[in-house]
């Protein structure tokens, strides 16, 4: 199935004949840099190769549409809970840059001994399944034509049925995977041994299908009181997890270390973090980097999270980075939606653009702070794990409690996570293989006893499912009730263009974001914006964000919540796509008739840059036409732009009014029409007004004969002032 960029995507059509789908390749794709990239007017120097369909920045529009794209491969995750969606929002993503695709499971996952089947639906995540899985890699081949780039697929090996899900994805064409065993042992209490010796098996298989292995030492920084004091310990866990890996068989240039900047501001995060990430890089250079931002210390302001993010991409961009992560930047309220998504993986295609040739104008120094600082941390690591062997090896300083501790090592706090190496969820599960032991699958950790001249265990058999996917049992639903065909019978509708409900994770969900400022303390400010939102009409109302502005003065108050009506869309009076003349055809009407306007920013309005825009033949205004145009300025009474358009006969009066409070915009154009009806001239005279925040209905309403909004160009009202003009010479009014 071909995509349409006009058309949505066709779930439905994904789930058919699922069940004979099979993965089209098999590894993780890195983008492909491209030297001295032209694009536009610019010459980039660290860019990759520019996608086939692709949406860029919202300024790209200045810079003839161009979309660069960085060298890092751009990760976005995926969390919604219903695969179905997810898929959607998958589509988006790829468009606007991300081609590693994080499918975030269910947390209770971890503890799942076994493969679960069918499509149920999660919270905080996706039950990953199969079929859910299957449907999802599917998706993105498609999606990848579409954009023109191969996309990562991603998720979990992790909890007590890691090799099972190892497995699956390598059958199912899965790129990449989280797989470091101490995430389990420290954060989800699955015994120790049984965590290694998962491990082992599943990075065998991970090894085979060629997947990218990201680890969890991220884990420690977000979960120790004190993030930025863990740091040696994390290059610790860094070098368990990638020397293990390499034990196992993974090619070094598949193992990915997670890496985090600890802190954040107010903290002097730069001189925290630099040194670290200098250090992790020198230590572990035969590795790639999958830079993650700090979420540690993230509140539920968006605007603070994404400055975080810029000085972590800062960090990036100054050392390196082979994935860049764009954690969500309003994680901290938990509304991971739609187009947050999207804001966050402009905001590391924005900020990798701006930064794009930094390293050739600056530097990072070879002595001073920041050298002694990276090689402290890297002393303070070595010492670390020298006391680990001291005291017995990695499971006996589990015991001790070293992992985790927010005292900056050799110090101790005391507050480390402690396991026990006979504790945890699958103890005395580990049994001794027999000596005679034998499995004819491919991929297969450990001795297994082959009858000679058989090098691939699975030829015993013809064949494993990772030779012979035929061999794939595919089990597709479970459960009568909660599964995916289920969910599509109630959101059917809203997949169509008739039927339209706001949506921000599931289709038809209703929910929409609203901002208020309440004059009152944050308390009372919390209760009475949910009561507003009641009133509004909305259900399911909460508070996703506050801030308090001036305790006595008021506070910044975000609330979501659930609209119950639809939209029919057949309804709509959805007006054409505004007319835009040719610049042959303008030019030559203005010198088949010349026209002269009185131009000004009216009222007591300062605002003139919007203005010039439209006006200046240097930003492509309406003067590169052979308009003239009689320019007044800034704060222009109304009286004075009717009277000088009397004045010098013009043809039309423009107007700029950015100031909008107490609807002043519209009562200037007002004045503006009755003034001319005093003065006789309304009938002979065209005006038109524009500001970012007028709408062309009530500007009409108003007396005026368009309004121009955002984004109107030169062309825009040029052409509407020509065919205006045609329309009153064909009524014989000039």
């Amino acid at each position: 199935m071909e995509l349409r960029r006009d058309q949505k995507i066709d779930v439905e059509e994904i789930l058919k004949d699922l069940e004979n789908y099979r993965p089209r390749r098999r590894g993780w794709h890195w983008r492909e840099p491209v030297e001295n990239l032209e694009m536009g007017p610019f010459t980039y120097l660290e860019m990759s190769k520019p996608l086939k369909n692709s949406y860029g920045l919202p300024s790209s529009k200045y810079f003839k549409d161009i979309d660069p794209q960085p060298r890092p491969v751009i990760t976005t995750e995926i969390a919604s809970g219903r695969f179905e969606d997810d898929i959607r929002r998958m589509r988006m993503a790829a468009w606007h840059g991300a081609d590693h695709i994080m499918v975030i499971r269910t947390a209770g996952q971890s503890h799942f001994d076994g493969l679960i089947e069918g499509t149920p639906q999660g919270i905080g995540g996706i039950p990953v399944t199969r079929k859910q899985v299957r449907a999802q890699r599917k998706a993105l081949d498609m999606i990848e034509d579409e954009v023109g780039r191969p996309i990562n697929y991603h998720s979990y090996v992790s909890g007590e049925a890691g090799p099972d899900i190892a497995v699956m994805f390598a059958e199912e064409g899965v790129n990449g995977a989280h797989q470091d065993p101490q995430y389990n042992v420290l954060y989800r209490n699955i015994n120790m041994v049984r965590s290694f010796v998962d491990a082992a098996e599943a990075k065998k298989v991970m090894s085979w299908a060629d997947m990218a292995q990201i680890d969890g030492a991220h884990n420690a920084n977000a979960t120790a009181r004190e993030a930025w004091k863990v740091m040696p310990e994390l290059m610790v866990q860094h070098a368990i997890n990638a020397i293990y890996s390499r034990k196992v068989g993974m090619n070094p240039k598949n193992i990915c270390l997670s890496t985090v900047p600890p802190t954040a501001p107010p903290a002097p995060c730069l001189r925290l973090d630099l040194p670290y990430a200098v250090a992790l890089r020198e230590l572990f250079k035969e590795y790639r980097m999958r830079a993650q931002m700090n979420t540690k210390y993230m509140e539920s302001c968006t605007r603070e999270a994404t400055v975080t993010h810029v000085l972590d991409l800062l960090i990036s961009e100054l050392t390196s980075a082979d994935i860049q992560s764009t954690i969500t930047p309003d994680e901290g309220r938990n509304v991971p939606w739609h187009y947050n998504n999207i804001h966050a993986i402009n905001t590391a295609k924005q900020t990798f653009a701006g930064l794009d040739g930094l390293k050739e104008m600056v530097e990072l120094k070879e002595t001073g702070y920041l050298r002694e600082k990276a090689r402290e941390l890297k002393e303070r690591a070595v010492l670390f794990m020298e006391e680990i062997l001291e005291v017995g090896g990695y499971f006996k300083a589990v015991e001790e409690g070293f992992f985790v501790d927010s005292g900056y090592y050799p110090e101790r706090n005391g507050d480390g996570i402690a396991r026990k190496i006979d504790g945890g969820l699958g103890a005395g599960t580990v049994y001794p293989r027999d000596e005679d032991y034998m499995a004819p699958v491919t991929a297969h950790f450990g001795y297994n006893n082959l009858p000679e001249g058989i090098k691939n265990p699975s030829d015993l058999i013809e064949g494993c499912t990772f030779e012979k996917p035929e061999k794939i049992v595919y089990i597709d639903e479970l459960d009568e009730e909660d599964n995916v065909y289920k969910r599509l019978d109630e959101s059917r509708k809203y997949f169509k263009k008739e039927h339209l409900k706001p949506e921000v994770e599931w289709a038809g969900d209703g929910y929409v974001l609203q901002t208020m400022f309440l004059p009152i303390d944050v308390r009372a400010a919390e209760v009475a914006a949910v009561e507003i939102g009641k009133k509004m009409g909305l259900e399911d109302v909460e508070v996703v964000h506050k801030q308090v502005l001036q305790e006595a003065e008021g506070t910044l108050i975000e609330i979501k919540g659930k609209v119950q009506f639809e939209i029919d869309v057949t309804k709509l009076n959805i007006p054409p796509v505004q007319h835009v003349m040719s610049d042959d055809e303008i030019r030559a009407e203005i010198e088949r008739r010349p026209m002269k306007i009185v131009a000004g920013t009216v009222g007591q309005d300062e605002h003139s840059v919007g203005l010039r825009e439209v006006i200046d033949i240097k930003h492509g205004g309406i003067e590169k036409y052979g308009i003239e145009v009689i320019y007044l300025g800034t704060s222009v009474p109304c009286e004075k732009i009717v009277d000088a358009a009397i004045e010098a006969n013009a043809d039309a009066i423009l107007a700029s009014t950015i100031i909008s409070h107490d609807n002043i915009h519209y009562k200037n154009m007002k004045r503006i029409h009755e003034l001319c009806i005093e003065k006789g001239i309304r009938d002979r005279i065209m005006i038109a007004a524009g500001g970012t925040q007028v709408i062309n209905e009530l500007a009409i309403e108003a007396g005026v004969d368009q309004g121009f909004g955002r984004g109107t160009k030169g062309v825009h009202v040029a052409t509407f002032f020509v065919e205006k003009r045609r329309e009153l010479e064909a009524k014989g009014l000039i």
